[in-house]
């Protein structure tokens, strides 16, 4: 199975940046094994939209995922409180 290429919004880069140390490590973990796993088998698919979302504690992370081209961009990485906001 080919890898996907992982790409990150400049607005998720922030909230990435904006987590705090512990949470930020886990995050990256997670996501990072999407390149290989693009749809895990925890991801939920958003409903009327073509975005996923995993979880990592109350910090879920929006994605989108592109087949063709085979990339993965994440777009937002915030609490659960604000994050479909």
């Amino acid at each position: 199975m080919a890898s996907y290429k992982l790409l990150i919004k400049r607005s998720a880069a922030k909230e990435l940046e904006g987590l705090p140390s512990k949470v930020r490590r886990q995050v990256v973990d997670r996501v990072a094994e999407l390149g290989a796993t693009p749809r895990p088998q925890d991801v939920e698919k958003l409903s009327g939209q073509e975005k996923y979302r995993i979880r990592r504690g109350a910090y879920p992370v929006l994605y989108s995922i592109d087949d063709a081209a085979q990339t993965v961009t994440l777009i937002k990485i915030r609490h659960r409180r604000d994050v479909y906001r």
